[in-house]
């Protein structure tokens, strides 16, 4: 049994109680028919599952892929009866003592394993008879993820700015030279000469030195870089309480801020046979932690790698050839706002995807105002042609396949009548036709693949719709048959109700805003309820729950009488690029416009929702928009709880902030910041820091109280000795609570200094 776990809720560490947490468990065990694993036979056109039903029932399934025909896989009672007797126990057909077998004997019979013993059943006679495990090939094939053949490869093998899989070696690729560094320069030693070890570079020195070498492929050429380091500035944390007692720990670890030195490489060629040093024109390298890696082209001439420029205005790849020094930019995309470089885990996909068998690169980029795809001809030095276009955006690579000339890839956006932010999945040729979609539902989809690729089984969902399973063929995308649409019966019987989606415009009056409500189990549409947020305004992904979850979404609120909301405001990623620049150099902004805009919609619809008495909270970059509600926008939030917040993106890692807040740090820095603004608070504020936090320094929400009580501002702050990024746990989480209850509803939660601990 699987139930989505959306990847969108992960920033926040706030979502659920652990009494709400075990409600979702058992909400899952209410949820049946949701997904469909299936064992492939050899030759790819038929496959079977299993099936989890009400009351510890399952049944197993059998599908002609080709035919396009789902059935049992043979009759369950009479299986039940014929096992029965052979073993001398009972068995029902709708609990059969397996949950794997293998068809045999071309699918005449099957063999599985129950209790002690192996067994094989007829499925014409229905006798059943023990037999010996075989040691042979199971005909059975799961069909997971891409297979690497036929020049197909996935993601994984990219090598965006990798060595061709082959990292950076001291030795040479022939194994007759040993690269190395010593006294600050480049030297190399034979490995068949007894000589001593020949100086390449006479201009090493402390503060200036040699550090990354890479070999060419024909070992002619020896690359290495010169490097001026950066500042090793250090973040400090003080473990108050160590569990073993004794006196509080001092712990340090590098954490480069924005504005701070990064290191810079000097590029420079070596040719090993003549001696000769060359430093081709090109900028240094500059970043906080990540050196040059180099990928050479066939020939073994050429050598590219990436470069990003400070600011994330400028990204290049630069090609240089070994022999001359000679440079020219292969891809040179400039912006007046940012280039998304850095923190795009939620991508899926590298922005730079070098092709194995020829001299092109797949590049994703956002420069036409939507994330898509380009072929760029690396022999020419120029863009060959858009793989895709249109107003959508694509989310993801899953597979090239250089053979055919195809990539394979997630989308969002490509269906007009459906939410934007919606996977989809689809496959496209290098020249930019050939796009077919492989999904079409109305959900956010999820897919594996027959052995072969010819068959597709994808499966979608909604907040609002369980999960629907479908066998697709893979050459045109259309329907073969349905497979299985999710039971919630038993979910709905025991109270569970779905989030509403809920669009709204948003401050352009034109883009649609799309978001989540949350209401009590109890929820009395004359009544007026407080409403809590839920942000959480990264720009790095978009984070509205877009799938399926058996859990009541925010439970431990919901159950306390507060409606709960959550939305993907401007300045979010995973929509045009205009709507993502919306945070450039502007975090405070958080979509709060968008945010309030859409509430006041909801409201306007459902009277229910009092807009008088709104909270927020957040966690990491959401505690910076929590506490940015309370001050920059007091008039519509009243309450916020900031959990390990980013107070000052001045004082967060160097990679994330200058991503979006740009390079030099300016005054819009400040402007951005929590600690500046204090003086602003209105209304009621909760901090809450682990003091052992290793992703935000706590400093910052340190110096953010100190900024509040020297504004003389009154707020409640949490430390957690000990505590990390989310702190608070169970306890936390009822702080929180009890915050809300006395902020926005007006009551005094329960003394729980009064109540009997478990020693007492």
């Amino acid at each position: 049994m699987t139930v989505g776990v959306d990847e969108a809720s992960a920033p926040n560490a706030l979502h659920e109680s652990p009494q709400g947490l075990l409600r979702a468990e058992s909400g899952a065990s209410r949820v049946f028919r949701d997904r469909v694993s299936p064992h492939w036979f050899a030759n790819g056109a038929r496959f079977w599952y299993r099936n989890e039903l009400r009351g510890g029932a399952k049944e197993f399934v059998v599908v002609d892929a080709e035919r396009g025909v789902r059935e049992r896989a043979f009759d369950h009672a009479r299986l039940a009866a014929a096992l029965s007797k052979a073993a001398g126990a009972e068995f029902k057909g709708d609990r059969l003592p397996f949950d794997r077998f293998e068809f045999v004997d071309d699918a005449k019979a099957i063999r599985f394993n129950a209790g002690d013993a192996t067994w094989k059943c007829d499925l014409g006679s229905y006798q059943c008879a023990k037999t010996e495990a075989t040691a042979g090939k199971n005909p059975d094939n799961e069909a997971d993820a891409p297979r690497d053949r036929d020049g197909r490869r996935g993601p994984a093998q990219d090598d965006a700015d990798g060595e061709n899989a082959r990292g950076p070696s001291d030795r040479s690729p022939d194994g007759n030279w040993t690269a190395l560094v010593k006294e600050h320069n480049v030297f190399i030693r034979s490995r068949t000469s007894e000589a001593k070890d020949i100086q390449l570079s006479k201009d090493g020195r402390d503060g200036m030195a040699y550090g990354r070498l890479s070999w060419s492929p024909d070992s002619s050429k020896l690359v290495a870089f010169r490097v001026e380091p950066g500042e090793k500035k250090e973040v400090y944390l003080v473990e108050s309480s160590p569990k073993e007692g004794g006196r509080a720990k001092l712990k340090t670890r590098p954490y480069p801020l924005p504005g701070d030195r990064f290191a810079k490489y000097e590029l420079n060629i070596f040719d090993v046979a003549g001696r000769i040093q060359v430093k081709p024109d090109v900028d240094r390298f500059e970043h906080e932690w990540l050196a040059p890696r180099l990928h050479w082209s066939l020939d073994g001439r050429r050598f590219g790698y990436q470069q990003v420029d400070r600011g994330h205005q400028r990204f290049r790849v630069i090609e240089v050839d070994s022999r001359t020094g000679a440079t020219r930019h292969l891809i040179d995309e400039k912006t007046e706002t940012f280039i998304w470089t850095a923190h795009t885990e939620s991508v899926g996909l590298s922005a730079v995807n070098w092709l194995t068998n020829s001299e092109e690169i797949i590049y994703a980029s956002e420069s036409n105002g939507w994330r898509h795809l380009y072929l760029i001809d690396a022999a020419a030095g120029k863009l060959r042609n858009p793989i895709t276009t249109g107003e959508w955006v694509v989310r993801g690579i899953e597979g090239i396949d250089e053979t055919k000339r195809q990539v394979w890839f997630r989308a969002s956006g490509v269906m007009p009548d459906q939410d934007p932010y919606l996977i989809h999945h689809g496959r496209v040729n290098f020249d930019g036709g050939g796009l077919v979609w492989l999904t079409a539902g109305n959900g956010n989809h999820s897919v594996q693949f027959s052995p072969d690729r010819t068959f597709v089984i994808d499966t979608y969902s909604r907040v609002d719709l369980a999960p629907v399973n479908e066998l697709r063929r893979v050459s045109d995308g259309k329907l073969v048959c349905g497979l299985e649409e999710a039971d919630i019966a038993e979910l709905k019987a025991g109270g569970w109700k779905p989030p509403e989606v809920f669009t709204a415009k948003a401050r352009d009056g034109r883009t649609d805003i799309w978001g989540i409500i949350c209401r009590p189990a109890d929820f009395n549409p004359r009544k007026k309820y407080p409403i809590i947020e839920d942000i959480y305004a990264g720009p790095q992904g978009s984070f509205t729950p877009k799938i399926f979850s058996a859990s009541s979404r925010y439970e431990s609120l919901t159950r306390l009488g507060f409606i709960v909301v959550k939305m993907d405001g401007m300045g979010t990623a995973n929509r045009s690029k205009a709507f993502h620049d919306v945070c450039w150099r502007n975090l405070k902004d958080a979509g709060f416009e968008d945010r309030i805009l859409w509430m006041k919609a909801a409201a306007k619809k459902y009277p229910s929702l009092d807009v008088t008495r709104v909270g927020i909270y957040g966690t990491s970059a959401g505690a910076q928009n929590a506490a940015g509600a309370v001050l920059f926008h007091p008039e519509f939030y009243k309450a916020a709880v900031a959990n390990c917040g980013c107070h000052d993106n001045r004082m967060d890692k160097a990679s994330w902030n200058e991503q979006w807040m740009g390079y030099p740090v300016g005054p819009h820095y400040g402007e951005c910041s929590n600690i500046d603004n204090a003086r602003r608070l209105q209304g009621h504020l909760l901090l809450v820091v682990g003091e052992m936090d290793d992703n935000v320094p706590p400093e910052s929400t340190y110096r953010f109280a100190d900024a509040l009580i020297k504004a003389n501002k009154d707020f409640d702050f949490l430390v957690v000795p000990g505590g990390g990024h989310g702190a608070g746990g169970a306890y936390g989480q009822r702080r929180l609570q009890d915050f809300f209850v006395r902020h926005l509803m007006g009551k005094e939660p329960p003394d729980r200094n009064a109540q009997k601990g478990p020693h007492q």
